[in-house]
């Protein structure tokens, strides 16, 4: 079973979503469960409504679910494995005020254990639970890394349940893991410092399952506005945004593919182990190339029309100057907006306007063109420049004759 683990105390970053598709991807070729553990034991960096936003994320990424949790729904049984591993001596009360170092308490505490926890609570003394330290050294199965051994040393008797009794998310974490039965873990590297502190709190509850992990490289060049809802305010789309993740730092069969594509070749062990640079020009490349691949009706949506025509008009964008929605929008949105007839061409313009207001159905280009020249009388650039003003809303872009064809029937609207 694989997990996907975020917190809702911010917006998804564009490496966490990263660590949820990877997590889905191997759920599914492995055949087993996927499950949403939303991690919200720290009240006070809560953020109400973001852990609904985390699950619409992972549902525009198609990434579906087996079950999810939150895992303050475990607090009773996080408290009690606490308190089992204090009446077993593996664990000790501190009282020191200095709660979260790991050398205040080596005098005071270390003796402490659940005698002592009683008449803590009578006399109404602050107090959290440490974990002892451990023994021996802690062999972590990282699939990508290799194995990696932290000393005993190198482990200090952190903090498992705070002062108001919730755990810390590092004893909740790796308590849900282990009842949850994951077998693998895949992360951030920012979380390799933990990994060897859960797996002393498994082994101390007595859990034997072996658990393997990977801690993904960093994405070098993001920071922290490159949340997943930036990259969807810019007019990035999940396909696409889910491809590049996949290919970052990875050999891939093809450039540009679908996540169930991915699924047939995708071999997490063959990641790179170095951090990898995040190129938002290349994002921009393969999000353009998906927008080609979008129905045409369908694409036309994204601009208020269900119009296979509009579709083509915005591949023909696409193929000229645009990447993403925002420059197909900044680009097809001013052929259909009222034109201004007091800028420059303006009379000219005028003069196209009142010719094709008048003006017949007119299938091709060239006899549009040639009709209004035989009315107006206007030629070169009086023509060129005022018509491509008048079509497009634009001084530059595409051949008119490319345009033409998909926005005829809209000519009057057009040209108004």
């Amino acid at each position: 079973m694989l997990r996907f683990a975020p917190s809702p105390t911010g917006d998804m970053h564009i490496e966490n979503l990263r660590v949820a598709i990877f997590n889905y991807m191997v759920a599914k070729q492995r055949d087993v469960n996927f499950i949403v553990r939303i991690e919200d034991t720290d009240k006070e960096r809560n953020i109400t409504g973001k852990d609904t936003e985390i699950m619409e994320i992972l549902e525009k990424f198609a990434l579906p679910h087996d079950s999810v949790m939150h895992q303050s729904e475990n607090l009773h049984l996080h408290q009690t494995l606490a308190i089992r591993l204090l009446e077993e001596k593996k664990a000790f009360v501190c009282t020191c005020k200095d709660t979260e170092s790991s050398e205040m308490y080596r005098e005071h505490c270390s003796t402490m254990g659940a005698a002592e926890l009683a008449k803590l609570k009578e006399e109404k003394t602050p107090f959290v639970i440490r974990i002892k330290k451990p023994d021996t050294a802690i062999l972590i199965h990282d699939l990508i890394k290799g194995d990696i051994e932290t000393k005993p040393n190198e482990v200090d008797a952190f903090v498992i349940l705070r002062e108001d009794s919730t755990p810390t998310d590092i004893f909740a974490g790796a308590c849900d893991d282990m009842i949850s039965g994951i077998s693998l873990v895949i992360q951030g590297e920012e979380y390799l410092s933990r990994t060897p502190k859960q797996e002393h709190i498994k082994r101390l509850l007595g859990y034997d399952q072996e658990t393997a992990y990977v801690h993904l490289p960093s994405l070098l060049d993001t920071d922290e506005a490159h949340t997943v809802k930036w990259f969807f305010e810019q007019g990035f789309i999940p396909d696409a945004i889910a491809n590049y993740l996949i290919a970052l730092g990875n050999q891939t069969p093809q450039e540009i593919f679908t996540m169930p594509e991915a699924l047939e070749w995708f071999d997490l062990t063959k990641l790179s182990n170095s951090p990898v640079k995040f190129d938002i020009e290349r994002l921009r490349f393969i999000n353009c190339e998906h927008l080609k691949m979008i129905d045409d009706k369908r694409l036309s949506a994204l601009f208020g029309f269900a119009d296979e025509a509009i579709g083509k008009l915005a591949k023909v964008y696409l193929e000229e100057e645009a990447g993403t929605i925002n420059e197909l929008e900044a680009k097809i949105r001013p052929i259909f907006k009222p034109k201004d007839f007091s800028v420059e061409w303006g009379e000219q313009m005028k003069q196209i306007s009142d010719v094709i207001f008048d003006a017949p159905m007119i299938n091709t280009y060239e006899a549009f063109e040639s009709y209004i020249i035989e009315k107006t009388g206007l030629s070169g650039e009086n023509l060129s420049k005022p018509l491509r003003y008048l079509l497009t809303g634009t001084g530059h872009g595409p051949e008119l004759s490319d345009i033409y064809p998909y926005i005829k029937s809209y000519i009057l609207e057009v040209a108004s």
